[in-house]
């Protein structure tokens, strides 16, 4: 796949006609990968190329007051790639939502950013709305010389597939529902730094984790995970939150790595989130401390993903 950041529709170059998907994609759930799916059907049939316009950041950094939260993604860059090349996207365009882009009109998107990208067909989200004056589907289909697809919202347990429900649940913990929306395991990378090297003592060491990219992070908790570490996977019980039995004050993220003994300080690894165990506790004393956490490496251990995961 190739990846173009563009900074005006003058920089498209197509040759040839396209099938294009048209939405802003934080996370790439599955109800993103329902358009893709789509796409690929129609490309297929007649050998079109598969290309997306889509953006860095979200288009809500250009209309309301910031939050910081408004800089975090579920999928990291990287990540999110990874996801539109799988999905069969063969050229991604990226562009800045700024206040210049919201004000172009939906019929110079329609003639400059849609007529350069070639379209023969496009699809687009059942809610996508385009250009300065926020028309839908309805209208690009009256003004498009194309075939335009609307899919519709996919649903899970009666409700709609969002990346709004999908960051709802990773902030209050429940990654096990969030990756059945996904479609595929939401994760963190951090880069491995010293911490106070208490676990050590306690027979559960971990590999202290400073987080490298801005995605959000789950609930407080000890949880289920996967960790990569040099493209090898292995099981994991990871603990985010601040160590209150030891008087933290500061947010830490700890994986403590099963059948793994190295020394990976500086490397940066990928924690896999599975299911969340249960939240952080004060423990009275050591010995409780050491019981619950045979107790959570037990879990941990045992743990398997649901047959309907996929």
């Amino acid at each position: 796949m190739e990846i173009q950041r563009i900074e005006s529709y003058k920089d498209i170059k197509e040759a040839e006609e396209t099938v294009l998907v048209l939405g802003y994609f934080d996370g790439l759930h599955r109800g993103h990968k329902a358009l893709f799916d789509k796409a690929k059907s129609l490309a297929s049939k007649e050998s079109l190329k598969i290309v997306s316009l889509t953006f860095n950041e979200s288009p809500k950094l250009a209309f309301v007051r910031y939050s910081p939260d408004l800089l975090l993604h579920i999928a990291y860059p990287k990540k999110r790639y990874e996801k539109f090349a799988e999905y069969g996207v063969d050229s991604l365009y990226l562009i800045d939502f700024t206040t210049a882009f919201s004000k172009v009109s939906s019929d110079d998107f329609i003639k400059n950013y849609i007529g350069q990208l070639r379209a023969k067909y496009i699809v687009v989200g059942f809610d996508y709305k385009f250009g300065h004056n926020r028309t839908n589907s309805d209208y690009l289909q009256r003004n498009f010389d194309g075939k335009v697809y609307t899919i519709e919202e996919k649903k899970f347990r009666d409700r709609k597939i969002s990346s709004t429900w999908i960051r709802e649940l990773i902030q209050k913990g429940d990654v096990k529902t969030a990756n059945q929306l996904l479609g595929y395991s939401f994760s963190t990378r951090g880069m491995v730094v010293h911490g106070d090297a208490r676990g050590r003592t306690l027979g559960f060491p971990t590999a202290n984790l400073a987080p490298i990219d801005r995605t959000f992070l789950p609930a407080d908790g000890v949880y289920v995970a996967d960790v990569i570490v040099n493209g090898k996977t292995y099981r994991s019980m990871t603990s985010i939150g601040k160590n209150v039995t030891f008087g933290g004050t500061d947010l830490r993220l700890e994986a403590n790595i099963f059948d793994f003994d190295g020394l990976i300080y500086g490397e940066s690894i990928e924690i896999i989130w599975l299911d969340k165990i249960r939240d952080m506790t004060k423990f009275e004393g050591i010995e409780d401390l050491i019981e619950q956490l045979n107790r959570d490496k037990e879990i941990a251990l045992n743990w398997k993903k649901d047959s309907h995961f996929h």
